[in-house]
């Protein structure tokens, strides 16, 4: 526990600068609101207007402030639990989405002939609200979480943490808004137009201004190696951001805007972007989780630190060069082909040594999965991650691609490594962090925990074996010709024969979206405080508010 001081010169002076920055925020917002004459512009003129506005009551409160100094916590755990409930409500808004759209392709009617509810609008908000809003929110608070414990120092910034977690949900609920009313520049998993792009590279600066600044601040020499996979993710996101959404607007009150890439650059650039967007969100940013959350929960050492360093040093430089797979058979020379193919391949060896290396750690705690269902989640995630990493690279060779690209099985490969590994890391560290924020005795009902594993469990099952399925059929289908190479089989027919394996992937989701609302409830109660039904059952896992982790004792 410490006292908070009195504010220096220095910090007075960051307040009134940030207070005056908040100002000028409002007053674009105003001006843009009232002069364009783009709907859309407007409506996020508007939006960005009330938030300046929030912050500048929020920062004229800090500054006009003379309340007495108050005992303050040792950590800054408030921004994180703001965080963690964020990630379960965007959780379930994307899960529910997905399975909306889910059952529009297998019944079209269900897109009701209206534009805001067409598949077309509907799949990149299901995107970004599965992989930028519940997995962004889970690696901001997981993150911030981790670097505090492992550098025993509180989060660096002030008021800044708070920016950018407010940052990010604005820019999420523009980037949303802006794909109902059909506003998007058609870059997959980079679709927000140029003005919202401007607003989320602000907020991610300061993302990472907070984390390297905790870690300068630290009072652990050593580094942890969770803070590594955080910190490449961090840094590569903003460079694969900004380069592949660099354009120029028609009009800066308008939303309207042209790549600064065309042709078969542009393409190189989105999938050099694309697949690094996995390969760093999806993939380092949660193996950070992972190499905290795993060992911790099972009280054991990580299986082989030297090991780590060498997973994360061998999975930074190999995957960076990988996105040329996405581009086999097109204008891309095949020189570029062959090296994304030659580096996919490569990535076998990185991305099962992680695997190994979790897997390991439950060396002398495996009878934990037999008691503790949240332990579950983590291990079978680190086993979705195992596969997804031998699915990909198999993928990439370019006799595979040939029958797997443009297909379900693409789909399926995708989705095994979101609902199994990012889906499942992230639950199981939601249900570490509630308790552990809350100082609650334990989760509110381990029961529920177990329905919530099995029924998530199973749905990922059916959503990713119909699409195996469906994908290998659909590529069969495709290239099947008679004796005088004539193609057997028309579109619209694999589209009929597709229609069973659609309706069992969309119960497959239903599955895992109600595996989602039965987690919403737990945590809610659990927050709540209410007693847990089941205190018996509930496993005592230390809530680490001390430095000396059992992982930072390597076990080689």
């Amino acid at each position: 526990m410490e006292v908070a001081s009195t504010k220096t010169g220095g910090a007075a002076f960051l307040d009134w600068g940030a207070l005056a920055l908040t100002l000028v925020g409002m007053a674009l917002g105003i001006f843009v609101a009232l002069f364009s004459h783009d709907a859309v512009m407007q409506f996020h003129a508007v939006l960005f207007a009330l938030f300046a506005l929030a912050g500048t009551i929020f920062l004229a409160g800090k500054a006009f402030s003379s309340a007495p100094s108050q005992p303050a916590d040792f950590y800054a755990d408030n921004v994180i639990k703001a965080g963690t409930i964020a990630t379960v409500f965007w959780g379930v808004a994307g899960f529910m989405l997905g399975d909306i759209i889910a059952w529009q392709l297998a019944f079209p009617a269900l897109n009701f002939d209206l534009p805001w509810t067409n598949f077309g609008r509907l799949r990149p908000v299901h995107t970004s609200a599965v992989v930028f809003a519940f997995g962004g929110n889970a690696l901001l608070a997981t993150s911030m979480y981790v670097v505090q414990r492992t550098c025993k120092a509180k989060l660096f910034g002030g008021w800044l943490p708070w920016f950018v977690f407010w940052g990010y949900q604005l820019f999420l609920l523009m980037a949303a808004s802006g794909y109902l009313m059909g506003v998007t520049q058609s870059k997959e998993y980079a679709e927000p137009e140029w003005y919202v792009d401007l607003w989320l590279t602000i907020v991610w600066v300061a993302y990472l201004l907070v984390f390297l600044g905790t870690i300068m601040k630290r009072r652990e020499p050593h580094i942890y190696v969770a803070n590594w996979f955080y910190l490449a993710f961090i840094v590569t996101i903003a460079m694969l951001h900004i380069v592949n959404n660099l354009a120029v607007p028609v009009s800066f009150l308008g939303t309207k805007s042209y790549s600064a890439f065309s042709g078969v650059q542009d393409a190189m650039t989105q999938w050099w972007y694309g697949h690094n967007a996995v390969g760093f969100f999806l993939t380092a940013g949660f193996l950070g989780m992972m190499y905290y959350f795993v060992p911790k929960r099972a009280e054991r050492p990580v299986y082989s630190y030297k090991l780590s360093i060498v997973h994360f040093w061998s999975l930074i430089f190999l995957y960076i060069w990988a996105g040329p797979h996405h581009l086999h058979y097109t204008a891309l020379p095949d020189w570029a082909q062959t090296l994304g193919m030659t580096f996919s391949i490569m990535l076998w060896m990185p991305s099962w040594g992680g695997m190994i290396n979790g897997l390991m750690t439950l060396s002398g705690a495996w009878d934990k999965l037999r008691t503790d269902p949240v332990i579950r989640f983590l291990v079978v995630s680190v086993a979705f991650y195992g596969m997804s990493t031998f699915e990909g690279p198999l993928m990439a060779i370019r006799s595979v691609n040939s029958l797997s690209h443009y297909t379900d099985w693409t789909v399926g490969h995708v989705h095994s490594g979101a609902l199994g590994w990012v889906g499942m890391v992230s639950f199981g560290a939601i249900y570490c962090l509630v308790p552990w924020l809350w100082k609650r005795q334990g989760l509110y009902s381990q029961r529920l925990v177990e329905w919530h594993f099995w029924v998530a469990t199973i749905g990922i099952l059916l959503y990713i074996t119909a699409m195996w399925v469906s994908g290998i059929m659909q590529g069969l289908m495709w290239r099947a010709t008679d004796a005088l190479g004539v193609l057997q089989y028309s579109f619209v027919e694999s589209v009929e024969a597709m229609h069973p394996y659609y309706v069992i992937r969309a119960i497959g989701g239903l599955l895992y979206l109600t595996g989602g609302l039965i987690m919403a409830y737990n945590v809610f109660r659990t927050i709540r405080g209410d007693e847990p039904v089941d205190v018996a059952d509930q496993p005592r896992i230390a809530a680490a508010p001390e430095i000396r982790h059992p992982q930072t004792v390597p076990a080689v």
